[in-house]
């Protein structure tokens, strides 16, 4: 079983891949680029605002890779460690008893990016 912070590698390394393999060979993947930037830019919303949106949204939903994403996203963004966690708080509230369980990987996530390395 992975520890969290190869966990967290693995998935980042295998986004890098996956990118790079898709922006080359697929259209409909490029277009979702393009319509990734429009949503996150600034606009009625901060783009930092956003990231929470879909750091909630992630753990609603048990996606290990957003919440790693769009958790990364907001610490570059100047999050504090308080604010993501208050937005998984309101993935946990939409989601539920299960995403009690997706909120333990977020929880990870946290301490590799806030410098507290999950062991």
């Amino acid at each position: 079983m992975d520890n969290p912070k190869d966990k967290i590698e693995r998935i980042q390394k295998n986004r890098k891949m996956a990118h790079a393999y898709y922006s080359e060979k697929s259209e409909v993947y490029r277009k979702f680029l393009e319509m990734e930037q429009a949503a996150f830019q600034d606009g009625a919303l901060s783009r930092l605002q956003k990231e929470f949106i879909a750091i909630g949204i992630s753990v609603a939903t048990d996606c290990e890779s957003c919440m790693e994403w769009h958790i990364q996203q907001a610490v570059k963004g100047g999050a504090s460690e308080e604010e993501v966690l208050e937005a998984v708080e309101v993935g946990i509230e939409m989601g539920g008893g299960p995403a009690t369980v997706s909120a333990r990987f977020a929880m990870d996530v946290m301490r590799y990016y806030f410098n507290k390395t999950p062991s």
